[in-house]
């Protein structure tokens, strides 16, 4: 079945051209329901069990690995992504001989929370973090910065750090490619999917990393404040980042938690942040999940590359850059202006014609999903041209 625009299912004005979901989603109507409904349940305290400490967050575990394709237990609910980077790195000091000949690395302009908790492997170790950077020309870009990364992974390589699609300019990284080579240079792998996965196909099987971490609030469409993280092989018995009580065994019955217990719960369980069972968010979060599901990630590209493949031609035309259609995401791109056009100038006016979109860098980044519809895109080349 072919997706269409999902517009009615989200409380955006008609006179609104919202072209930023890489900033943060809108919550659909149903989620901002189940988001009210929730906040009133705090108010009838005695209604909740202790089963309600955990049937929700098992419901999204659940969903999460059906949109990834992995196992619930391996799984885990975060408060953010540089929760999930601290918890990487404190692994690897305690199950890695590092040395300081070792490297991480990471791709050019890189979001923060992917290159500052790798700091404490600098400090420690004397591990360098060393930065891939994107090619100078425009030409082959996307291709050549793809070629660069692999060239740049070799024996001294610890780890690689991720986001498949960048967050500036919506660059695709190959990441069956650079998981294979992190299998073959004993690197671990680690992916920040928050820009990637929910819009875009993503496979655990296919990919294999040892680590993926999703900020929920971006192409997941769930409430800010929380992240959804795989755990692979390499954390078995792994240490948590904070000693939970519901990430003990037993932990589930409550009169049985003065007996406190040295075991872990088995799983993705002991990474769990504090108080995941957090009953505002949760439900959220899940009712979210699910129109994902229901839509699915190849959907939703698809409707996205249908709905820009004429604007496309379109700014070209008009003197504007845009990547191949290989090494860039349909949901999420950036355009460069090739003719001088002021920046400032083209930020008022898209403003004054209510065009959301974000400026990252020399890069206008534009990010649709399934409330966006031909009037946003051909609105924003309007505006654009005349710029």
């Amino acid at each position: 079945m072919v997706l269409t625009c999902q517009k009615h299912l989200f409380s955006l004005p008609d006179d609104v051209h919202y072209l930023n979901c890489a900033t943060m989603s809108p919550l659909s109507k149903s989620v901002e329901s189940v988001g009210l409904q929730s906040v009133l349940r705090k108010s009838k305290p005695y209604e909740i069990t202790q089963e309600h400490f955990f049937d929700t967050l098992e419901v999204v575990k659940d969903r999460f690995a059906s949109l990834v394709n992995c196992s619930p237990d391996s799984v885990a609910i975060l408060p953010s992504v540089s929760y999930g980077m601290a918890t990487v790195v404190k692994n690897l000091l305690k199950k890695r001989n590092i040395t300081a000949q070792q490297k991480v690395l990471v791709v050019g302009e890189e979001f923060p929370s992917d290159v500052y908790s790798w700091e404490e492997l600098t400090q420690e170790r004397g591990v360098r973090v060393e930065f891939v950077p994107a090619p100078n020309t425009l030409d082959g870009r996307g291709q050549a910065w793809n070629e660069r990364l692999l060239a740049a992974m070799d024996d001294t390589t610890l780890a690689v750090c991720i986001s498949p699609t960048h967050w500036a300019d919506g660059t695709l990284f190959d990441l069956q490619a650079i998981g294979d080579r992190c299998r073959q240079r004993g690197a671990f792998f680690a992916i920040d999917g928050t820009q990637h996965v929910g819009a875009y196909p993503f496979d655990l099987q296919k990919v294999k990393p040892d680590f993926l971490v999703c900020a929920v609030y971006k192409w997941l469409l769930g409430p800010y404040g929380n992240a959804l993280a795989y755990f692979g092989d390499f954390f078995d018995n792994g240490t948590p980042l904070e000693q939970t009580w519901t990430g003990r065994l037993g932990s589930q019955e409550f009169k049985d938690l003065v007996n406190y217990q040295p075991q872990y719960r088995p799983g993705a369980y002991r990474f769990n942040m504090g108080e995941s069972s957090n009953f505002i968010q949760l439900p959220m979060i899940a009712e979210a999940l699910q129109h994902i599901l229901d839509w699915t990630p190849v959907g939703i590209q698809e409707y996205a590359r249908r709905l820009i493949a004429e604007p496309l031609v379109q700014l070209q035309e008009a003197g504007y850059w845009v990547e191949t259609e290989q090494y860039r995401a349909s949901h999420l791109f950036g355009i460069r202006p090739l003719r001088g056009q002021n920046l400032d100038a083209i930020r008022q006016a898209l403003l004054q014609e209510k065009i959301f979109v974000s400026y990252r860098g020399s890069s206008i980044r534009i990010s649709i999903n399934v409330w966006n519809d031909a009037i946003d895109l051909n609105r924003l080349v309007a505006v654009l041209r005349e710029a």
